[in-house]
């Protein structure tokens, strides 16, 4: 499960969205934290995905690393 920060672009992160690769969203609750976005895609039984630049993209493995490895 990704967790996309929220809003996209170059604005400020105001929190992070649950998503799947397709893009579709697990909630829509937006979490104020990675911490907690992580806890929350534990808790569902998923293995987090961290961004690793701004703007993401789901089919870039270089704009992702596992929660473990952050």
């Amino acid at each position: 499960m990704w967790m996309e920060p929220v809003p996209k672009g170059w604005s400020p992160i105001d929190g992070y969205t649950l998503e799947f690769q397709d893009g579709t969203r697990v909630t829509g609750e937006m979490f104020p934290s990675e911490t907690l976005a992580v806890s929350e895609t534990k808790l569902r039984g998923y293995t987090p995905w961290l961004p690793k630049v701004r703007i993401t993209d789901k089919a870039d493995n270089a704009h992702w690393q596992l929660a473990e490895a952050a």
